[in-house]
């Protein structure tokens, strides 16, 4: 994730996380290889969905890293272990199918754009058709850099400029095979061109808005007056994907896309969603009406939405599900209950936001039987983390007292707002959040938070050595059982930064890092993580000596986490999934080379922080999206 909003937007005096950490480091102490019992029987989100084949109970007896930790590196290049090899799948600006090819001084037109690979790509997931050597790979597209995105930058901004960037975002769909090699298991993966599945999902794209929102006068504009339908899908970060076979994407930043003129006039729908003049320098408004939130107030209530793709049907219209909730979605993992109805978490990434949980009404079989959606009809819940490692999920339901006079319109509108008024636990950026299935167990990354104490935000107790967070954590919750219960137990996995260094009251068991955010369980019960240092900090300050972004590996039985990758100069590595035999991974390299202030590259210099991954024939860096094998085709991580 990039583009974060340096402001605060929830004000409201719920207990924040550090609070309630702080109590019970006082009484118990932290964890580390607390996930031992759930890692000895995990068999991963994608085993559940897609019938992948985990190792055998003895591999799961044996050291699950076999590998070596790369070092720490500011190179401008892909890192990975002794035995492995790392290669660029697709780029942005590459033909999706057999659209026109990118071209290096980013010449290439709006319509052009709208046939490629979108711009900084996030969240993936890969959808088998044949195994592991045959299948989509459906990923997100962020947002744009546009020094980067049109020769002369910035300048001389124009309707075609808006079209372009718009159709740089959403999600790209491609199809992808793996050639050659005894078995097909040292094969090459190569994109599929033409295919029948290729597709663009983009800022222009018009998408269904489904579930109980749908139609209500706040999302009514002079386009729609309706309410029904939307033009695009914007700042799609995380994913999640379900058992009959969609993609979930999430939009997150969305609030930088909209100009509002005069702070003094935002609504505290607005405020609390931060709303305000050009937030994120996007240049939309200049061009396009709706995104100017004083001509057209109700388009922001629009975006904050979990949207699902089928990208086995390239004919069918992507949809907002409403009833998931409104707001900067990081992702939503889906996890399916004993019973057949279907959990989903879902991490709020802000400063003080929250973590959040839906469970359908119906057993999903049966809801699709009757015709109705699992994610148009449940209940959310926001997440409360009490001192003493229990935790518990309280409703936003009209029928909770706290939130009585609201209609349900009004809290997945407010889905924020809500969770401040039932007493939801503020964390530090809740991020990706994936499971242990057979024990109940979640894990979710906390990316940062270095403004507790400061100002009038919330401060924690003295005693506690996390007060300004730089590096962020990660946790556990694990159920009794079944995901539906309403009570839980938590625990810290890791307190992040350099465990050599005392100052930063680091619990990791292993290498060094800071900034978790994406995350995945993968079938064998191996436990990725990515990091996202923004661009800003990478390898300076509290980060010095961290290197570039990097990509780690844990064995949860133990806790022990290796360096396993990393990434060119100032990228984030973000978006993490592998084939169901783990013989091929696929990660995202984003916004290689983006400026250390996060505006847009000069196009005069477009090569100035990073060149990756054309070096010296290319014209500017590009996000793309790699496969990882491993030399004796063995899986990835072994």
């Amino acid at each position: 994730m990039a583009k974060k909003d340096d402001s605060v937007s929830n004000q409201s005096h719920n207990p924040t996380f550090e609070e309630v950490v702080a109590a019970r480091v006082t009484r118990r102490g932290f964890l580390g290889g607390g996930l031992a019992a759930a890692a000895a029987y995990s068999l991963g989100g994608v085993d559940k969905l897609f019938g992948a084949v985990p190792d055998s109970a003895q591999a799961r007896r044996r050291a699950r890293l076999g590998f070596e930790s790369v070092p720490v590196s500011d190179a401008d290049e892909i890192v990975v272990p002794l035995g492995y090899e790392a290669k660029v799948l697709i780029a942005w600006g590459d033909p999706v199918s057999d659209g026109p090819i990118f071209n290096q001084d980013a010449s290439n037109s709006a319509a052009d754009q709208a046939l490629q690979w979108g711009m900084h790509n996030d969240g993936l997931v890969y959808f088998p058709i044949r195994g592991s050597v045959r299948g989509l790979l459906v990923q997100n597209n962020e947002y744009t850099d546009d020094g980067l995105l049109f020769p002369d930058g910035v300048a001389n901004w124009t309707p075609e400029k808006t079209e372009k960037s718009l159709n740089a975002h959403g999600v790209s769909i491609i199809e992808i095979t793996k050639q050659g090699g005894r078995g097909q298991q040292r094969g090459e993966w190569r994109v599929v061109r033409p295919s029948q599945y290729a597709r663009r999902i983009t800022g222009l794209t018009p998408i269904e808005i489904g579930g109980p929102v749908a139609g209500d006068d706040r999302l009514k504009t002079s386009a729609d007056p309706d309410g029904t339908t939307v033009l695009g899908t914007l700042n799609d970060c995380a994913m999640g994907f379900t058992p009959w076979n969609t993609y979930l994407a999430c939009e997150e930043n969305f609030n930088g896309f909209f100009f509002k003129q005069d702070l003094a006039t935002r609504t505290p729908l607005e405020l609390r969603y931060g709303i305000s003049p050009f937030a994120s320098g996007t240049r939309f408004h200049t061009t396009d009406d709706r995104f100017n939130a004083d001509i057209e107030p109700n388009e922001p209530n629009r975006f904050g939405w979990v949207v699902e793709i089928d990208p086995f049907d390239p004919q069918s219209t992507p949809v907002k599900r409403t009833a998931l909730g409104r707001l900067k979605h990081e992702g939503a993992w889906v996890q399916e209950a004993r019973d057949g109805r279907i959990v989903v978490y879902m991490g709020d990434d802000e400063r003080f936001e929250y973590i959040y949980r839906y469970v359908s009404k119906l057993p999903w079989r049966r809801a699709r039987r009757q015709g109705t959606s699992p994610l148009d009809d449940g209940t959310l819940y926001a997440a409360k983390f009490n001192d003493d490692g229990t935790g518990e999920w309280l409703p936003l339901t009209p029928d909770n007292p706290a939130l009585a006079g609201w209609s349900l319109n009004d809290i997945l509108i407010n889905t924020r707002g809500a969770a401040d008024a039932v007493g939801a636990t503020k964390m530090d950026r809740p991020e990706w959040i994936d499971t242990f299935p057979r024990t109940l167990t979640a894990i979710a990354t906390l990316t940062n938070n270095s403004r507790r104490g400061t100002g009038t935000n919330p401060g924690i107790d003295d005693a506690n050595p996390r007060a300004n967070n730089v590096y962020g954590h990660i946790i556990t919750w694990r159920y009794d059982k079944d995901w539906t219960e309403p009570d839980f137990e938590w625990d810290i996995f890791a307190l992040c930064g350099d465990p050599t260094n005392p100052a930063h009251g680091s619990t990791i068991n292993g290498d060094k890092f800071g900034s978790p955010d994406g995350i995945y369980v993968a079938p064998s019960g191996r436990l990725w993580i990515q990091t996202d240092v923004s661009t800003s900090t990478v390898n300076t300050g509290d980060y010095l000596g961290f290197g570039n972004n990097q990509m780690l590996c844990a064995d949860p039985s133990t806790a022990e986490i290796r360096r396993f990758l990393t990434g060119p100069k100032q990228c984030e590595i973000t978006g993490v999934f592998l084939t169901p035999d783990e013989r091929t991974m696929f990660v995202g390299i984003q916004h290689p080379g983006e400026t250390p202030d996060d505006t847009p590259n000069d196009p005069a210099d477009p090569k100035k922080y990073s060149s990756w991954p054309d070096g010296p024939s290319g014209g500017r860096p590009r996000s793309s999206c790699i496969v990882i094998t491993k030399a004796d085709g063995g899986p990835v991580g072994s």
